[in-house]
C-alpha cells in the first residue's frame, strides 16, 4: 500500500493535500518532496498543528507513507 501512496505522492508534488494516517491524525500542506518512506509537507498557515519553519524542517515536516490511510486533494476540500 505505500508503494501507491508513494507514486500518489509523486504525481502531487507542489499540490496541497490533506493525509490522514491510520490513527486518524491529519496532515495539511503543499508536497514539497517524497522519499521511499516519507511524503515532506510545507504547512499550510496555521494549519500545520504544531509544525513549522522555525523547527528546521526546510523541505517540510515528514509523514511516514506506512502511517497513510487517507489521501485527498486540499483544493477541492478549501476553495
Amino acid at each position: 500500500m505505500a508503494e501507491n501512496y508513494y507514486r500518489m505522492c509523486q504525481q502531487h508534488i507542489g499540490k496541497c493535500v490533506v493525509i490522514t494516517e491510520h490513527n486518524g491524525r491529519r496532515h495539511y500542506g503543499r508536497i514539497t518532496r517524497v522519499d521511499n518512506k516519507h511524503v515532506y509537507l510545507q504547512p499550510l498557515g496555521n494549519r500545520g498543528f504544531g509544525y513549522g519553519w522555525g523547527w528546521g524542517w526546510g523541505w517540510g515536516y515528514p509523514v511516514a507513507l506506512g502511517a497513510i490511510a487517507g489521501f485527498a486533494l486540499a483544493g477541492l476540500l478549501f476553495w
